[in-house]
């Protein structure tokens, strides 16, 4: 199967402008997730989409590779989806533009999630990560998932899921990582449906999947991220990057 990595770049977040060419130690944040992603070897291609030029020649100037979109998108997935609809691929690896420090291990477990006989049954793939830090679990930054006996995410919501009703059970919860991985098909369908009522209202993209009947099997890692969503973040990545 040839398996891609495709990284969805927007200039413009809403929460921090630009955050995608600040500079990172030596280079930019998009620079080090490009970097990192390639220096994995797991992928027969990896290539940068975005709405900037002041991206497309960040990647482009440094060797890397890079695609302009041509139209305007309100996700990553549909950005990656005018990008990839031309192509022959079967695997589609989305990495996050804002998680510089992306880690082989991690995009491994992802990508493991098509092999084999279950694999063939799966269509999108996604990441998740026991909450550690309870205090986290009500922030609305923080998307949460409750996942079924076979690990396949059952919803997904900025609220607190599950509730504990009753205090003498035990509660686990579980953050989504927004890393996906998606068969070419599936990725092209998405594309094709108009955004679920749950999306519009929690503004979460991997709704649509669900409320049209695809599965998204969750992945468990345990691996460290460390994402840039807002100025805050920033100095927590340098910090971070020393001690590299």
């Amino acid at each position: 199967m040839k398996r891609i990595a495709m990284i969805p770049a927007r200039y413009a977040a809403t929460r921090f402008p630009y955050k995608l060419v600040q500079p990172l130690g030596q280079k930019t944040v998009i620079r080090h997730t490009y970097d990192n992603t390639v220096a994995t070897g797991l992928f027969d291609q990896v290539i940068v989409v975005t709405d900037h030029p002041i991206i497309f020649n960040e990647i482009m100037g440094n060797g890397g590779v890079a695609v302009m979109s041509k139209k305007e998108h309100e996700s990553g997935s549909d950005r990656i989806a005018e990008a990839v609809a031309d192509m022959d691929v079967d695997i589609i690896l989305n990495v996050q533009g804002d998680e510089p420090f992306v880690q082989k291990h991690t995009l491994q477990q992802l990508l493991q999630a098509f092999d084999g006989k279950q694999g063939d049954q799966v269509q999108v793939a996604s990441l998740m990560k026991k909450f550690t830090d309870l205090a986290l679990v009500a922030n609305p930054n923080y998307v949460k998932v409750v996942v079924d006996k076979n690990k396949d995410a059952l919803y997904f919501s900025r609220s607190v899921i599950p509730y504990q009703r009753d205090e003498t059970v035990a509660a686990h919860y579980f953050e989504h990582i927004g890393v996906y991985a998606f068969r070419k098909t599936a990725l092209m369908n998405f594309t094709k449906w108009p955004a679920a009522t749950t999306e519009r209202l929690e503004k979460l993209e991997q709704l649509r999947y669900l409320e049209n009947g695809i599965r998204i099997r969750m992945i468990e890692t345990n691996d460290t991220t460390v994402k840039i969503d807002i100025p805050e973040d920033l100095p927590i990545a340098e910090a971070y990057l020393k001690r590299l």
